[in-house]
């Protein structure tokens, strides 16, 4: 990819709609627009033209025409969009005659942002915002990727650079100034606090790192039990469909089922899995059980289901978190004094209890949540905030040790880690996975 060539997309989905968007951006983007639109427009100010096929004359389409010219426009170049009736017809027609203009080319998935992040409009924790925004399927994904899409936790970041950079020149300063005690001692003064307080927001950072990943792809919740308490149906019973096959032939479930939902707002991937029993069984329900064990270990939340007409495991599992206790089958009769405490009674075949059990999964998970959305979404956030975080302990030590030139270089490190996360260093192989996630024309 060039910046010596123009790129066009359709950047609306494809099919009958009531609008279709064309962009395109680059050097040529305004010849395109006096060669289909006639003349150009003001500039940001939308304006109806008729799009004709330079070549033949003929019409496409009538619709509005955005001139926006750069640096200020989304990928820091010259601009135009084209925003026509949505018809398969008018789409063929717009893409062939863009195709056919000098110095025009298809975009590739991505390429739009990946020329913003090149001219610096945008950095790679905000461009990783926007693909998490596109995937997002609930209020509280939707709410965390606009937080890193508009920038929000790049400024975080941005301040634990300034902070890194604040302390190195002073420690630089006491370098430089070594024979001279008392430039040296002032230099040094604020220095040890602040990389203390730059630790503690670090280290808060990372703690939270675990619910915004599971935010962003899913809280895992996994349904447990013995065979036949009803993990299936209740699996269809929150899911509103279908979704698993119910029988009573004990061992019907064998591989893990999973169903996404929207639970009041968060993403949950509710899992189904194989029944667990002490006694013994064959091969492949065995295979079964082993695949339930590891889902669980995986698990956000276990929901532990127990129900009066099944034969219950001498004791469940030792789970890594307190599951959610559900006695199932109330529909049979009331819960037994003897349920494990805390349970909540429901029936998967009626209903009676979900909302209740509903509420209270929702209740767990959000708690795992902050006040405010996480810094860190991502594998790759955690790996470079931890990185800095040991970088900056490091130079604490280093600091009171005395070693002021092995402390600067740890800081210079720590401020490394912080620029790879904001994709200004070393981040071409990580560019290449992110874009891999985009579609054609954003």
């Amino acid at each position: 990819m060039t910046s010596s060539d123009t790129i066009y997309a359709l950047s609306t989905g494809i099919g009958r709609a009531g609008v279709a968007v064309f962009r395109a951006s680059g050097p040529a983007a305004r010849l395109g627009v006096e060669a289909l639109a006639g003349t150009l427009p003001e500039p940001r100010r939308a304006s109806l033209r008729r799009i004709r096929d330079p070549l033949t004359g003929e019409i496409i389409d009538e619709g509005l025409v955005l001139w926006l010219p750069g640096p200020a426009s989304f990928t820091g170049e010259d601009m135009a969009e084209y925003h026509l009736h949505g018809s398969r017809a008018v789409a063929d027609g717009m893409i062939g005659v863009l195709g056919r203009l000098p110095g025009y080319r298809l975009a590739e998935a991505g390429e739009f942002t990946r020329r913003a992040l090149a001219n610096g409009r945008t950095d790679l924790v905000a461009v990783e915002g926007l693909s998490d925004l596109l995937m997002a399927t609930s209020a509280a994904q939707r709410r965390q990727a606009l937080f890193h899409m508009e920038g929000d936790a790049s400024r975080v970041f941005m301040e634990w650079r300034g902070d890194l950079v604040w302390c190195l020149a002073r420690i630089e300063a006491a370098i430089d100034f070594s024979e001279e005690d008392q430039i040296g001692a002032v230099a040094l003064t604020g220095v040890a606090e602040r990389l203390d307080r730059l630790a503690g927001s670090l280290a808060a950072a990372l703690a939270s790192a675990s619910a915004g990943e599971s935010l962003r792809e899913g809280f895992r919740v996994v349904i447990a039990g013995p065979p036949n308490v009803g993990k299936s149906s209740l699996l269809n019973r929150l899911a509103a469909r279908e979704a698993a096959i119910v029988t009573d032939i004990p061992g019907t479930t064998r591989d893990p089922i999973d169903v996404m939902l929207d639970l009041a707002g968060l993403p949950v991937i509710l899992t189904d899995t194989a029944g667990l029993r002490d006694s013994s069984v064959d091969p492949i329900e065995r295979i079964g059980i082993d695949r339930t064990m590891a889902r669980s270990r995986e698990a956000d939340m276990v929901i532990w289901l127990e129900a009066p007409d099944v034969e219950t495991t001498s004791r469940p599992p030792r789970f890594d978190s307190e599951p959610l206790w559900v006695w199932n089958k109330v529909d049979l009769g009331p819960m037994p004094a003897g349920a494990p405490v805390g349970s909540m009674p429901v029936s998967a075949v009626t209903g009676a209890g979900i909302d209740r059990l509903v509420a209270a999964l929702h209740r767990r998970l959000a708690g795992r949540l902050g006040d405010e959305p996480a810094l860190i979404t991502r594998a790759r956030h955690r790996d470079a905030v931890a990185a800095c975080h040991s970088e900056v302990v490091a130079a604490g030590a280093m600091m009171t040790s005395g070693i002021l030139e092995l402390a600067a270089e740890h800081l210079r490190q720590a401020a490394r880690a912080v620029e790879r996360l904001l994709g200004r260093i070393d981040s071409e192989a990580v560019l290449d996975v992110v874009f891999r996630e985009f579609c054609v024309g954003k």
